[in-house]
């Protein structure tokens, strides 16, 4: 007689980016060994290709390439309250007296941050908007697999997240243009166009918490978690 197949719940997630409510399960130990094993390596592309295995095996009726970064990173932390426990116990090196101090935290109390400048939408001209999209997990191992010093490293991650170019009477698709034709869009822009496309990015929604302890010296001081770190600490 073979073994009983175990069911697993369901729970329903709001999507930070668009507020729509998407299903997961909670991973299981399989999946948790890839987590385990992703944490001891400390290799960047190692942990985002992890995630990526471990939310797609949990995602019900949704395909992650369409996820935000910062979305796939609030699933996670929801998949590792619901799956193992909301609390993560850790310590990190004071600055100032460079001592051990011993920190916990709620991931239920980690929100994805706002700011309120923040905008997809940049106007080139009088005739022409220009729409963004946010990065997604894919463009992220990429960049891992970058060499961070290469300065066309921002330059893809610029025109990776050019979704398209609107007027009154047509859309333009990025999708649907060739890398030359999209570098010779790019060629076209104005400084300040350039400079509204990269606060695109400076003021992307992200997983942000503060954590305020007092050290030995009795200062104050502030450890911020921001993004898959959340996790991986």
């Amino acid at each position: 007689m073979p073994l009983p197949k175990i069911d697993l719940p369901i729970f329903e997630v709001d999507l930070p980016s668009t507020g729509k409510k998407i299903k997961i399960r909670p991973f299981t130990v399989k999946e948790e060994k890839i987590l385990l094993i992703a944490q001891e390596s400390n290799d960047p592309e190692q942990s985002i290709l992890s995630v990526k295995q471990v939310v797609n095996n949990c995602l019900i009726d949704v395909e992650i390439e369409t996820l935000a970064m910062f979305d796939l990173e609030y699933i996670l932390l929801t998949l590792r309250s619901k799956s193992v426990d909301n609390n993560i116990r850790f310590a990190v090196k004071d600055p100032e007296t460079k001592e051990s101090i011993e920190l916990e935290i709620d991931i239920n109390e980690i929100k994805v941050a706002h700011d309120p400048a923040h905008t997809n939408k940049i106007k080139i001209n009088e005739d022409y908007t220009l729409f963004l999209r946010y990065p997604t997990i894919d463009e992220f191992v990429k960049i891992a697999k970058s060499d961070s010093k290469d300065p066309l490293v921002n330059y893809f991650v610029m025109i990776s997240c050019l979704d398209k170019v609107a007027s009154e009477d047509a859309v333009y698709k990025f999708s649907e243009y060739t890398e030359e034709e999209i570098d010779q869009f790019m060629e076209s822009l104005q400084g300040d166009v350039v400079k509204s496309i990269q606060k695109f990015f400076e003021t992307m929604p992200k997983l942000r918490h503060e954590i305020k302890y007092n050290n030995k010296n009795g200062t104050e001081q502030t450890f911020v978690i921001e993004g898959m770190r959340s996790f991986f600490i």
